[in-house]
């Protein structure tokens, strides 16, 4: 099939590469010359395990394409998928300019029947705007050309992503035109052959169907983290609790896992939309509201444990930051807890120094644009033990993989008290307290730092 992907992000190379990979002929857009020149040279403007592969193989066998003329790219391809960014206005409501500009452009350039799928993650009612948009810009043409519009919503995971596309657990399609399901069901034939379901319904339950997806795995997390502070004030153990509700097939292990809350480009973007469309009509979401507020202070509340360690004076401290990415597997740093920790602790005049494997580079230049002022005061290195070299305590951050069993012995040897505040709950607090360490982690026995 011939298909236009507008947006070369995260969404639209990820979904490009792998509908390249089954065969199809790939058109990918963007506006931004220089990301296209880059993807001709097969580098990748983001760090997702398996895509650059991918890409690479896809583009020199001649099935993906990259280009900036999206006049050409509406021209030849029958579908055409809107995979833009929806960034949060200031009142959290989803800015659907770059979702609309596509359709404009669209209804511009269009000279025969087309197929339009917004991937793009948008409020409900997106799609009657994109289909006003691109009957507009027919109209002043003076041309009367017929076109379908679909909604099919993104379900992937950051670091997941490939496998994630490729091997889907449910394809949700909202269209209201069987010509549109029929095609759209062939594009997605080959991911459903072993049996992920494909699940039909209109646009807007579609475009609903992503936030409501998204609103309560944050609900899990928020939800979690809050029973984890219940825990430490009570002395019970929240990993001992995750394992006696996670047990229950109703509730499941997925996002149950306390820690310093959620972030990156989704989960925070889309329950601020969600909020901002229930105001829109007349409703206040009270639980999403309340969410967002514990995701909030769950960082806050692990900041207050390390301040607190040290009666609130860490001026002259020096410390070692593992993980600044979101979550592991990624370089994403939007919404990072590490941002909110960073800046606290410089800011009530300790030093800090970082270290992550992948996601370094991004951090170093969003610390460098948003807070300037912290930057004599903030260094990344290059290796995950020699960031702890005459550091005041460990803090982790980001669970990424070589962290998760690091060398304890060679830690301690580092660090200029064995001090180590653990915001994932990745160790085990008798094996650290056995070692001589001051161990404080989210819910759990030990977080007081005795042996």
């Amino acid at each position: 099939m011939n298909v236009a992907i507008v947006g070369t992000g995260y969404v639209g190379l990820v979904t490009g590469t792998c509908l390249a990979e089954m065969g199809n002929n790939i058109t990918c857009v963007d506006i931004d010359k220089k990301k296209i020149d880059l993807l001709k040279d097969g580098i990748i403007p983001i760090y997702e395990p398996g895509l650059e592969d991918l890409v690479k193989s896809n583009f020199t066998a001649g099935r993906l394409h990259f280009t900036t003329d999206i006049q050409t790219a509406i021209n030849k391809n029958e579908i055409l998928v809107i995979a833009v960014g929806t960034p949060p206005n200031e009142d959290g409501s989803a800015d659907l300019k770059h979702v609309l500009a596509v359709a404009e452009a669209i209804g511009k350039f269009m000279t025969e029947s087309k197929i339009v799928v917004n991937k793009s993650t948008v409020p409900v009612g997106t799609g009657d705007k994109v289909k006003d948009t691109i009957a507009s810009e027919i109209k002043k043409r003076g041309e009367n050309i017929k076109f379908y519009v679909a909604s099919n919503p993104e379900f992937l995971k950051e670091g997941t992503a490939v496998n994630d596309f490729m091997r889907p657990d449910r394809i949700v399609i909202g269209c209201g035109d069987e010509y549109v399901r029929e095609k759209l069901q062939e594009m997605y034939h080959p991911f459903v052959l072993n049996g992920h379901r494909v699940i039909f319904m209109d646009i807007r339950s579609a475009e609903l169907t992503k936030y409501a997806a998204n609103g309560l795995l944050a609900t899990k997390i928020s939800f979690m983290n809050e029973v984890a502070r219940v825990a430490e004030k009570v002395g019970a153990d929240i990993s001992a609790i995750r394992q006696g509700i996670g047990s229950d097939a109703r509730i499941g292990f997925h996002f149950i896992y306390p820690g310093l809350g959620y972030g990156g480009s989704c989960f925070p973007k889309d329950v601020k939309s969600l909020v901002q469309t229930g105001q829109e009509n007349g409703m206040k979401l009270e639980i999403l509201e309340a969410v967002e507020n514990v995701n909030k202070t769950q960082r806050q509340f692990f900041i207050d444990k390390i301040m607190s360690h040290y009666k609130n004076n860490v001026k002259g401290k020096r410390f070692a930051i593992w993980g600044l990415s979101f979550k592991p597997e990624t370089d994403d740093i939007r919404e990072a807890p590490a941002i909110d920790v960073i800046s606290a602790l410089i800011k009530n005049g300790a030093e800090v120094v970082a270290f992550d494997p992948i996601a370094a580079n991004n951090m170093h230049a969003y610390m460098t644009e948003y807070f300037p002022a912290i930057m004599s005061s903030f260094k990344i290195v290059d290796d995950q033990y020699e960031v702890l070299s005459g550091a005041d305590a460990l803090i982790l951050i980001t669970e990424w993989k070589p962290f998760r069993s690091p060398n304890f012995v060679k830690i301690k040897e580092l660090l200029k008290k064995p001090i180590i505040f653990d915001g994932r709950n990745q160790y085990d607090p008798e094996q650290l307290h056995t070692m001589g360490f001051s161990y404080f982690c989210i819910g759990r026995k030990g977080t007081k730092g005795t042996p």
